[in-house]
């Protein structure tokens, strides 16, 4: 990675460039979309080529040392296959990584994020791979460890840090642990100092005790009969998924270990799955969880990240900060029924231009007020939601738009594979996590998709169409990339809202970083708007993000901004 030093130098560089421009709780997955963000009425928050046009983009990657960036997540299985079996694989991701980021500030080729989150890729008897079988392993459909070390390797040539899904708050039944617990539950304890039993009494193996385990009527929740006697285990998501007893030492150390090997082997850090059901959506308890985890690799490596996955709404997961994590997934923004969408569909209880500006100051405060270093992590979609295709009925300048908003938000953000080219996918889970459409030519790599999907649909085309056409969706994304990589403020910056420019159909913010304002200006109205700005000291447009093939200007001190578009001025 290079250091610091070299933003400014990237910052020069793009400003040669850019002057005198006119620029579910389901067996098969976790939390079922009605426990999404759910409205609370008191707050804003509830619930291959290089891009022509006035605004020329040079998707550089910013060298960020800090962990603010943009992170891609991909659901390997679906995601480019190596090896002609239909599945994608840990070695068809090496293949595409230069598709993601190919770590040569000189060429557009790629879509520039800096970081990727890896959904699940230990052993498992599930698509989705969440219900781990073996911590220290490939999951043979992926590849083999070797193949992930040459994965790390190839990331770290291109400054690409990669985060795994870690899922600690069950295991699968097919577990070890769980199936040696399960061999001890039916002998009785012997009473003695040393286990004289063939297999271990239950008092004597230490892994009955990483389970919740009763004895007799089990308690209100999701509890199994274990087949041993009149034993039952909690397993809050499905049967064949047991919940941990994260309260256990021994395991916690188990945890440690697992944690150190990936760490050990170069992943920067770890998404934690269901922190909201580690003990039944206690705060405080999960707090401890989070804090135990985040102290731990913090004391390995200072600049190591976690986010977690606390799906509830924003009054209740913004205190999930208390526990020192880096970031916790920013639930209110995404979906059908957050702040992106409310906004962009008018559906929000205020006007749109005050709703998201508004929202935006709320959650920057929210986590302020918990953790003043706490880094936010928006996201729009991902493997557990609908694609936002369907959200807008098919309206591309909303599509777009709703990615610009996401991608100018404060923090770390995220994107789900396949929304930069448009794809479709809701209802069951398989679904949502269908092929990824690199070609209409070439069928090369392309992935049959979990076995269940239902008919899957690219409206807007393939990656290699849309990579030749300047106003794509594709294209969109790239340019919204590169100003995060380009424009430290976009990422770091801390928000004002401006509330004599905000109105109905316009968004007005700035953001302060190291000194230096940005203007931000979002138009949600479907007709131009004429903003005056010789008062407010902005006098250089340094970029736009433009939903059509009009485009954002500035002239004699007054900007003008097409419908769907967002202007950012310095």
């Amino acid at each position: 990675m290079k250091k610091r030093a070299n933003i400014v130098s990237l910052i020069l560089i793009m400003a040669l460039f850019l002057t005198g421009c006119t620029a579910n709780k389901e067996n098969t997955a976790k939390e079922p979309a009605n426990e999404s963000v759910k409205e609370e009425s008191n707050n804003m928050i509830t619930n291959t080529g290089e891009s022509k046009g006035d605004h020329e983009v040079i998707n550089t990657v910013s060298p960020i040392d800090d962990n603010n960036g943009t992170y891609y997540e991909v659901f390997l299985y679906s995601y480019y296959d190596s090896n002609g079996d239909g599945i994608g694989d840990i070695n068809g991701l090496i293949d595409k990584l230069d598709y993601i980021n190919d770590g040569d500030s000189k060429t557009t080729s790629d879509l520039g994020a800096n970081g990727i989150w890896l959904m699940p890729i230990m052993p498992s008897g599930s698509y989705h791979k969440y219900d781990v079988e073996d911590y220290y392993n490939i999951d043979s459909q992926y590849g083999t460890l070797d193949d992930f070390k040459r994965l790390i390797a190839e990331c770290n040539k291109r400054g690409i840090k990669v985060i795994l899904d870690l899922v600690i708050n069950h295991t699968s039944d097919k577990n070890p642990w769980f199936q040696s617990a399960l061999k001890s539950l039916a002998i009785e304890p012997c009473g003695k100092e040393k286990c004289t039993h063939k297999e271990l009494c239950r008092a004597h193996n230490p892994y009955v005790k990483y389970y919740n385990f009763v004895e007799g009527k089990p308690p209100k929740g999701n509890y199994y009969n274990t087949g041993k006697g009149d034993w039952y285990y909690e397993g809050d998501f499905s049967k064949n998924m047991p919940d941990l007893n994260l309260d256990n030492e021994a395991l916690r150390k188990d945890i440690e270990d697992i944690m150190s090997f990936w760490l050990d082997l170069g992943v920067h850090g770890f998404r934690l799955d269901a922190a909201l059901h580690y003990f039944a959506e206690d705060t405080d308890k999960n707090n401890n969880v989070l804090s135990w985890m985040n102290s731990f690799i913090k004391s390995k490596n200072k600049d190591y990240y976690m986010v977690a996955e606390v799906w509830t709404n924003f009054s209740k997961y913004v205190q999930y900060y208390k526990s020192g994590i880096d970031s916790v997934f920013d639930f209110a923004f995404a979906t059908e029924t957050g702040v992106i969408a409310k906004t962009l569909n008018r559906s929000a209880p205020t006007p749109p231009g005050q709703y998201f500006a508004q929202a935006l100051k709320q959650v920057q405060d929210g986590i302020a007020k918990y953790n003043p270093k706490g880094i936010d992590a928006p996201f729009f979609t991902n493997h557990d939601t609908a694609r936002a295709y369907g959200y807008f009925s098919g309206d591309i300048d909303k599509l777009k738009m709703a990615a610009g908003m996401n991608l100018t938000m404060t923090g770390n953000a995220f994107v789900y594979y396949g929304e930069e080219i448009g794809m479709t996918g809701s209802g069951k889970d398989e679904n949502k996590r269908a092929p990824m459409y690199w070609s209409n030519t070439d069928s090369t790599g392309m992935t049959k998709g979990p076995a269940g999907m239902e008919g899957t649909s690219y409206p807007l085309g393939s990656v290699e169409e849309q990579a030749k056409e300047d106003t794509s969706v594709y294209n969109y994304y790239k340019n919204a990339i590169a100003y995060r990589n380009t424009i430290p403020g976009i990422t770091r910056g801390t928000v004002e809202v401006v509330p004599t420019l905000t109105n109905s159909d316009v968004t007005a913010i700035t953001k302060t970083y190291n000194g230096s304002k940005l203007l931000l200006l979002y138009n949600f109205g479907t007709q131009s708007k004429q903003i005056e700005l010789k008062s407010l000291g902005f006098s250089r447009l340094a970029g736009a993000l433009d939903t059509g093939i009009v485009k954002t200007e500035l002239k004699d001190g007054t900007v003008t901004l097409p419908p769907y578009s967002i202007g950012i001025l310095e």
